[in-house]
């Protein structure tokens, strides 16, 4: 493999002429037990640590002992609009104006939130169209919502199928299936890219078609947003909803957030479960019984933010500032498109790669698929682990790697192809 054009002399110039190399150096970056450096490709699961992350929550543990209480109104950022300071940082990369999105809760929470709003079954109108294969979170959540309802999920829940040859799915099929639905269907629930996959969508295109029908769209941007650059109020999104602790790097468990289009929060009577962050700021403190729900996204908020939560992400957003999500999609583009060089040289067979080739039907992240099966692709998994690399496996037979652009290079890519083929070498 050396005499090939991605060769470690290659990789380690094009990470010398990287201008975002030195990003790199603005995380933690996991060692071994015997503190061997590790080559990290795991940022579609859980982000690494911002070196910043650490400062900002020791500010709030310092002011919250300094100040008690008086900190809500006069720590260093008062804790009181805490949430408010990623707002700006999180429109941006989810293409949004800053009063459309909120920091608040987790993924599933704010999902079960924004159904709770959105999903209103009506005479026939009742159904839901997800992926097959969904994250487990997301059917869990619809599943329950329509069983809350009275509806039994396997009338009501329409799993559309992948093409059973490639694995992906051709969204003109989609369109077809959410014409098909027509009346019947209440609401599109679909991911920016799929988790096990690793497909990006025209979400516009989908939401457009669901607009048609009469449905609602609802967007999973969990492992898009940090991953690619997102339109979700271009793209005519009713509401999206997402985690900050994979490509966002906030850290396990780290504050969520969520989008609510603007058609839907200056209606009048905007609907969604109303709890005392919700309430609009201004008279919040009166402890009135009459809900007045904050203007914008801000409205779907029920508690008061979790400091020590959101301060990774802030830290966090202050990097993705810096470097700009186009800057970060390009190298993105390009880390990809040689990790999937590397593995098509030595694979044939033995990998093949499940995720779209095409620059928009991606993110960082491809996802290769064992033909050997699950034993095969759990053997090479170990050996890996065993090298150093860090990514991870969806049973039965599928490997995800993503080499993430804030801080992985082409030399962290050579390392893992090299150690893919060694492994596939070995076990035959």
């Amino acid at each position: 493999m050396s005499t090939v054009p991605g060769d470690l002399a290659l990789a380690r110039a094009r990470d010398a002429a990287d201008p975002l190399r030195p990003f790199r150096e603005r995380f933690c970056l996991p060692v071994a037990a015997d503190g061997r450096p590790l080559t990290y490709l795991c940022g579609h699961s859980l982000g690494l640590a911002p070196r910043t992350a650490r400062d900002y929550v020791d500010r709030e543990l310092d002011d919250w002992a300094r100040l008690g209480v008086v900190g809500h109104h006069a720590a260093t950022r008062p804790w009181m609009t805490y949430a408010d300071h990623a707002q700006a940082g999180l429109a941006q990369l989810a293409g949004a104006a800053p009063a459309d999105v909120v920091a608040m809760n987790s993924l599933t929470t704010n999902l079960h939130l924004m159904l709770a709003a959105f999903y209103r079954p009506r005479g026939v109108r009742t159904r839901i169209l997800l992926e097959a294969g969904a994250f487990s979170s997301d059917r869990h959540a619809v599943a329950s919502q329509l069983a809350w309802h009275g509806l039994d999920p396997a009338a009501h829940l329409v799993e559309l199928e992948p093409d059973p040859r490639s694995g992906v799915f051709d969204e003109a099929e989609v369109e077809a299936a959410i014409g098909r639905e027509g009346d019947r269907l209440a609401l599109v629930l679909w991911p920016g890219v799929q988790y096990r996959s690793g497909q990006a969508f025209d979400l516009g295109r989908l939401a457009r078609a669901a607009h048609a029908v009469g449905a609602l769209a609802g967007f999973d941007h969990a492992h898009a947003i940090g991953n690619l650059p997102l339109s979700v109020t271009a793209d005519e999104a009713d509401f999206a909803i997402w985690c900050s602790y994979k490509y966002l790097n906030a850290g396990p468990g780290a504050v969520g957030g969520c989008f609510v289009h603007p058609r839907h929060t200056r209606a009048e009577g905007a609907r969604g479960l109303e709890g005392w962050w919700g309430h609009e700021a201004a008279t919040r403190f009166r402890m009135e019984p009459r809900f007045v729900r904050e203007p914008g996204a801000a409205g779907f908020a029920l508690s008061n933010p979790p400091v020590l939560s959101t301060a990774p992400l802030l830290a966090s957003l202050e990097l993705f500032a810096a470097a700009g999500i186009g800057a970060l999609r390009r190298k993105s583009v390009e880390l990809t498109a040689f990790l999937e060089a590397r593995v098509e040289q030595f694979a044939g067979r033995a990998v093949r790669v499940l995720t779209p080739p095409g620059p928009a039907q991606r993110g960082a992240q491809l996802s290769l698929q064992f033909a050997g099966g699950g034993e095969h692709a759990r053997a090479v998994f170990g050996r890996l682990a065993g090298d150093g690399i860090v990514c991870d496996l969806r049973e039965p037979d599928v490997m995800r790697i993503a080499p993430v652009p804030l801080y992985n290079g082409f030399e962290d890519v050579w390392h893992f192809t090299s150690r893919l083929d060694a492994a596939l070498r070995a076990e035959g």
